[in-house]
């Protein structure tokens, strides 16, 4: 029973930080946000609604300067108030912000969100059981092994979850008719204002496919809705 002892303790670290990191991030979101209110994102938003069946979809702002968006593990869209301040310089458009809502409401739609908060525990826990188990294994590297198998695992699932959202994201602004042009341009206008900004890469883009990539497979998708025939 002994042996098992690491393993049940980490499983009961990753319940407690599950816990711990929900709560910490509804309290800071709710501390620091507040609907966003924009007219022209507004009548984006809400021809994706009707394409979901939804009477509105709402966009809270994120009092923060790095440019990102995020899915709250509770299913609110955020946009940073850094990524909104691009879009009235003119550095954005209307159309590439709301392909950001709409992959973050992938995000939301396929489960992403909750699962990020209970991977990032589990990982946690990995970590931890691995280091415990290496580190009688191979004294001295073990953890950075343990340290190593984890971050590629949380680099994959991470990945995948960025190709589905913008598979869904890309589905949405068809339906809606406005189009993935915005959403595969933001792509490499993101990686300029990083460039812009001394190389620092952006919270949005961080673990993420790359841009090459993530375009190839949009217009794989679009392609392949291109040759199913209509009636």
């Amino acid at each position: 029973m002994l042996k098992f002892t690491p393993i049940l303790l980490a499983v009961l670290y990753a319940l407690a930080m599950y816990r711990f990191s929900s709560w910490r991030t509804s309290r800071e979101l709710d501390a620091r946000s507040s609907e966003l209110a924009d007219a022209r994102l507004k009548s984006l938003t809400d021809r994706m609604a009707k394409a979901l069946d939804l009477p509105r979809i709402r966009v809270n702002l994120y009092e923060i300067d790095p440019v990102n968006g995020l899915a709250a593990p509770d299913g609110r869209i955020f946009l940073t108030r850094g990524f909104y301040n691009r879009y009235r310089d003119g550095e954005v458009s209307a159309e590439e912000l709301a392909s950001v809502i709409a992959h973050e409401l992938g995000h939301v739609a396929l489960g992403h969100a909750r699962r990020r908060m209970i991977d990032f525990s589990g990982q946690n826990a990995l970590r931890t059981a691995l280091a415990m188990v290496l580190g009688r294994i191979l004294p001295g590297i073990g953890i950075y092994i343990a340290n190593a198998l984890t971050t590629l695992l949380a680099a994959r699932l991470s990945r995948q979850d960025e190709y589905e959202a913008d598979a869904y994201a890309a589905a949405l602004l068809t339906k809606a008719g406005i189009g993935t042009e915005p959403q595969k341009s933001l792509f490499s206008k993101l990686e300029k204002l990083t460039e812009a900004r001394g190389g620092a890469v952006p919270a949005w883009l961080m673990s993420h496919p790359k841009t090459e990539e993530r375009v190839r497979a949009i217009e794989a998708l679009e392609a392949r809705w291109q040759a199913v025939p209509t009636d």
